[in-house]
């Protein structure tokens, strides 16, 4: 935990520079309005996350309908249970492009279920099954350990859990964790582009599609919600993406800002590139949500970066100052709602 006095005079330091922060989105004029009131947070344990991606990998490829997929969804349900939420395994059956019939389930851990005002955070917890992307042609069959796509979004949530259940000082709002299933087995990357049925929108993202459409509880809403995908590369930095913009332009802001007071400046970019299609784009556009997407973009390759849908994609990519950074952000944001 970083010396409170030199917090306070941060802190102070961040009121005055970004008081008149803006960022220009295609509907309005966002203004930085951090609050003024300071409150007690826990520190975030990036030693901590990477051992939660560590322990997913070990698992195996969490591709659906395999073994090591019916392991993490298991331990992932213990895991959080053993945080005190409750925890609920929302179970359903999909198509995919290439015809497979995939048994998937949503696992969503909620805490403090007595507060109204609610915060949703999500990521997904399935990896791709093909390295399709991957230079050697002979292994692009293979599944992809997944620990940045994936494992790294998940181990951060995990990480908030912990903190929540075993710090003394609770956040305000109610708190709502979903890993989606089923979001990485969309089309291959060199295949023919097959329509999608009616009842999808894209392939890809099988898990939110679902729950927007079927939420665990009825009429279940949040005051807004963080989706963190790929959040624990090397050299990762995450620009402002553009559905998250227009949906939820004020809560990028409040993330970024608190990114960069907390002196993350090297991740969190102030600058706006296009909209992708994610789990927060159903969140946002079916279940009515206002969900921002922390995704990695890299400025030669464009989102996701050279390591997606390959073998590179692996525990050695993984850096910890990149995870603290990310879930320290996350844990100002929640406990200062």
């Amino acid at each position: 935990m970083r010396n409170n006095a030199y917090l306070l005079l941060l802190y102070f330091w961040v009121i005055i520079a970004f008081s008149c922060q803006r960022m220009t989105t295609d509907s309005e004029e966002v203004v930085s309005k951090l609050p003024e009131k300071r409150v007690e947070v826990p520190a975030f344990n990036a030693d901590s996350a990477f051992y939660f991606i560590e322990k997913q990998v070990n698992f195996g490829p969490r591709v659906p309908n395999s073994k090591a997929h019916r392991l993490t969804g298991d331990y992932l349900v213990k895991k959080l249970q053993s945080y005190g939420a409750e925890v609920i395994e929302q179970q359903f059956e999909a198509t995919t492009f290439d015809n497979e019939t995939l048994y998937l389930r949503n696992i969503i851990a909620g805490f403090f279920p007595e507060k109204r005002k609610r915060i949703l955070l999500a990521a997904h917890w399935d990896t791709r099954p093909y390295a399709d992307k991957d230079e050697d042609e002979a292994r692009r069959n293979e599944p992809i350990d997944g620990a940045n796509d994936g494992a790294s979004g998940v181990a951060v949530l995990l990480e908030i859990a912990r903190i929540i259940h075993e710090y003394p000082v609770k956040p305000e709002v109610g708190i709502d964790i979903i890993f989606f299933d089923g979001e990485d087995w969309g089309e291959l990357n060199s295949g023919l582009k097959k329509p999608t049925p009616p009842e999808l929108d894209s392939w890809w993202c099988l898990g939110s599609q679902y729950w927007s459409k079927n939420k665990h509880i009825p009429h279940y809403s949040a005051y807004y919600g963080i989706l963190v995908d790929m959040v624990g590369a090397r050299n990762a930095q995450f620009y402002i993406e553009g559905l998250s913009s227009d949906y939820a332009s004020k809560v990028v802001i409040k993330i970024w800002d608190w990114g960069n007071v907390l002196g993350y400046s090297n991740l969190f970019i102030y600058d706006k590139k296009q909209g992708i299609t994610d789990d927060h784009k159903y969140v946002n556009e079916i279940a009515r949500i206002p969900m921002v997407n922390i995704v990695h973009y890299d400025q030669e390759y464009g989102y996701f970066g050279d390591f997606h849908h390959t073998h590179k994609d692996n525990l050695e990519l993984i850096d910890r100052n990149v995870l603290k950074g990310v879930g320290e952000t996350l844990v100002y944001v929640i406990y200062h709602e």
